[in-house]
């Protein structure tokens, strides 16, 4: 198939570069728009306990577990007349808006509702909240919160206004996560674009694997686009895949130009020379990205959109930087030839050097060589020094705790941030992190229902129950109810706490009060319910996901490579990897350690979504340059006559062929996750810091060092499978194509032999 795709390729250049450009242009034009039909969330299901309370408080008492918190406050207090006219603007405002329910104040209620006011007022006086719920879909009151947003916030005759709550803070999030795209991709290409002339040499080479990144990038959009249209589609995907994109583009344009190059070095004419690197480095690009693909497709195990619409997207771009690859580059070194090399910006500098052109060295000659042959002396001292260190970095990783994100995950300049921060430390009760308790169908004795509140009141760090039969602090009934939370479809009760809804204080409280004894059937919602019962959601799926991960990698590696041991070497060797990355991670970002260097805020736990999603990625990366090493060691062994110092020489030559490569192709992609690090948003960060650490680590301490050991160590049992599963290889196991490379090469000898007879 790769060498019919090839030859299609190289029979029509002009004709598949047009086509590919004129996609380009439409998928680029079609997508450009993705962002505002993306939602900022993601993290939710409908059958999540906490969900459903909150959907039946939507439905039965609108606005009665508001997402829209407006502070407005001033330097002569809440009740200066300028602080209580702009309150009073901004509430009619909100009361008039057909997307807005539920609006209530501190000055709307100072007077008849002394005990509500007081927790809307700041300790010091100086702000009162406007708390009020956007409806509609997540999109809808995402676009809705970010126009209120631009339309309220600001500073006018000495009052502030900010606008926060969980939908202003998905609506800053997305602001900033467009923004932040744009930088990226600024970034990102154009430094790419000078490596690759460095690890080239020759501009016109580099500019092939940025011409394939930019339709990856293009290619992404539109395809994001597309999955808007019938399903919800998490604002991360938009960076996180258009990074993918860029990055598996330009490591597999690395891997087939590098191979062509080498190709007509060794003597190949262009069409022989593209046909040989499409079935070794391009095989080899087919089998690395089906490897990304399928460990991304693993989270479609998990029921939450954000991880969904990573499965789905991240698919579809890996199939399209594949595509690009293994099409279009055939048919742009059919056009170039040898031409590829031109524009080296090498010969000048030596030229003004004073110096000759380099003699190439041969693979014995290669640091890589070199260096692996030095370990493989020492393999056992290596293997353990080596594994003891990752194991270190990863210690970290068995105190992690996981969370929800909330407003601290973007930065103090965003409006919701201050919000969060001032309901935080300057309120008496934090009114985003309040808990909900819905009674759906309750139609008891309205007595049970302050009986309820009274021993809700009394758990630890709970300044005070809000119920239709009255307030309730301690125990004790402080001030009327409100009679609109109950009605005839049941009742609800609001709890104030004192606690981070998202820490182990806050998962403690939450049991505590699901431990009360109800008057019936009851959903608790809130922030710390929504964050426990994500967390379990999630956590729940990760042994399906680890173990179709696991059993994809060694099927595919088994038909790749024929054994049995190197996919189990592979296996735990990218594990390995990913605990010290992950170590790694846990002290900086949950436990705080370089945070205002990097600028972001711990909060002492770390959002459990951006580890699964980084775990897929990077061990679907991690295999791109396994893959990549094994099938130039694979090459050298098929070829020797299978003995252990054969072996081991195998491996020396395998990773001399390739370190160079697979290093550059290594900190290329680190300089595109790092661009995405730039981030004002901290997942962002943790994302392409996160990543950046896995591949570089991956391609230098795993590659360099301890996969060179081990398999020094296990010497020709690298190679060993039963002898059932050898002859299944045998009849399905993926193998290169010699015989049509061989064809070729007759071919090209015979043009030649009759030329030289003309």
């Amino acid at each position: 198939m790769l060498t019919s795709s090839a030859r299609f390729a190289m029979a029509r250049p002009r004709a598949v570069l047009v086509a590919a450009l004129l996609l380009m242009l439409v998928c680029g034009g079609f997508g450009a728009t993705v962002k505002s039909h993306m939602v900022g969330g993601g993290y939710l299901t409908g059958s999540l306990e906490s969900v459903r309370a909150n959907d039946f408080i939507t439905k039965s008492f609108p606005g009665g577990n508001p997402n829209l918190i407006v502070m407005v406050s001033g330097d002569g207090g809440v009740n200066s007349p300028e602080v209580r006219a702009a309150a009073q603007r901004i509430t009619d405002e909100l009361s008039h808006d057909s997307t807005v329910t539920g609006v209530q104040s501190y000055w709307a209620n100072s007077a008849t509702r002394p005990d509500l006011a007081s927790a809307l007022k700041s300790k010091d006086g100086h702000r009162g909240l406007i708390m009020a719920t956007v409806t509609g879909t997540d999109t809808e009151v995402q676009n809705r919160a970010a126009e209120l947003s631009n339309q309220l916030n600001g500073d006018r005759d000495g009052v502030q206004v900010r606008v926060g709550g969980m939908a202003g803070s998905f609506a800053d999030i997305n602001h900033q996560v467009e923004k932040d795209l744009v930088l990226a991709e600024a970034i990102a290409v154009p430094v790419s674009a000078l490596l690759l002339v460095l690890v080239f040499g020759s501009v016109i080479a580099a500019l092939l694997p940025v011409g394939v990144g930019l339709f990856a990038i293009a290619a992404t959009l539109g395809i994001l686009r597309a999955m808007t249209t019938f399903m919800d589609v998490s604002i991360f995907a938009l960076n996180m895949t258009s990074a993918l994109g860029l990055a598996l583009a330009i490591d597999y344009s690395l891997f087939i130009v590098s191979r062509y190059r080498e190709e007509l070095a060794n003597g190949r004419d262009t069409r022989a020379a593209i046909l040989r690197s499409v079935q070794t480095a391009g095989r080899t690009v087919v089998f690395s990205g089906l490897t990304v693909a399928l460990a991304l497709a693993a989270l479609a195990v998990f029921p939450q959109p954000f991880f969904k619409s990573f499965a789905y997207a991240g698919v579809a771009v890996v199939v399209a930087a594949v595509g690009a690859s293994v099409l279009l580059l055939p048919a742009a070194l059919m056009l170039l030839g040898d031409r590829v090399n031109a524009w080296d910006l090498r010969k000048p500098v030596r030229r003004l050097l004073g110096r000759g052109e380099p003699v190439p060295k041969q693979p014995e000659e290669t640091f890589w060589y070199k260096l692996v042959t030095g370990v493989m002396r020492r393999a056992l001292p290596v293997a353990v020094v080596t594994a003891a260190v990752l194991l270190a970095l990863g210690s970290p990783f068995l105190k992690a705790h996981f969370g929800t994100p909330d407003d601290r995950v973007i930065g103090t300049f965003a409006s919701s941030r201050q919000v969060g921060d001032a309901l935080r430390h300057d309120f008496n009760a934090d009114m985003a992190a309040s808990a909900v308790v819905a009674l759906p169908g309750f139609h008891g004795d309205a007595k049970e229902i302050g009986a309820y509140a009274s021993r809700l009141s009394q758990v630890p760090n709970v300044p005070a129950v809000l119920s239709s039969e009255g307030v309730y602090v301690n125990g004790a009934k402080m001030a009327a109810g409100v009679p609109q939370m109950t009605g005839p479809d049941g009742a609800y009760l609001s709890v104030g706490t004192r606690i981070a809804p998202y820490s182990a204080e806050g998962k403690q409280q939450l049991a505590d009060l699901r431990a009360v004894p109800a008057p019936g059937d009851v959903l608790f919602g809130g922030a710390a319910a929504l964050n426990e019962d994500t967390m379990d959601s999630v956590i729940s799926r990760l042994p399906l996901a680890g173990a179709i991960i696991a059993i994809i990698t060694l099927i595919l590696l088994f038909l790749f490579t024929g054994s049995v041991v190197l996919p189990v070497k592979a296996l735990l060797l990218n594990l390995l990897s990913l605990t010290a990355t992950f170590g790694a991670m846990i002290w900086v970002f949950e436990q705080g350690h370089g945070a205002s260097l990097l600028g972001f805020t711990s909060t002492g736990s770390i959002d459990l979504f951006m580890p699964i999603l980084m775990i897929c990625l990077a061990f679907g990366m991690s295999m791109d340059y396994e893959v990549f090493l094994l099938s130039r060691i694979r090459e050298e062994w098929l070829a020797s006559d299978r003995s252990p110092e054969a072996n081991t020489r195998s491996v020396a030559l395998g990773v001399a062929r390739t370190g160079r490569i697979f290093t550059a192709a290594a900190g290329l992609m680190a300089v595109v996750l790092l661009a995405v690090a730039t981030s004002e948003v901290a997942p962002m960060k943790l994302f392409g810091i996160g990543l950046a650490l896995a591949v570089v680590s991956d391609a230098t301490v795993i590659r360099g060092l301890l996969a060179p050991a081990l398999m020094r160590l296990m010497s020709t049992a690298n190679w060993w499978s039963p002898k059932p599963l050898a002859a299944l290889h045998k009849r399905i196991g993926l193998e290169e194509e010699p015989s049509a490379a061989a064809e070729d090469e007759q071919g090209t000898a015979l043009i030649g032999a009759t030329a030289a007879r003309s």
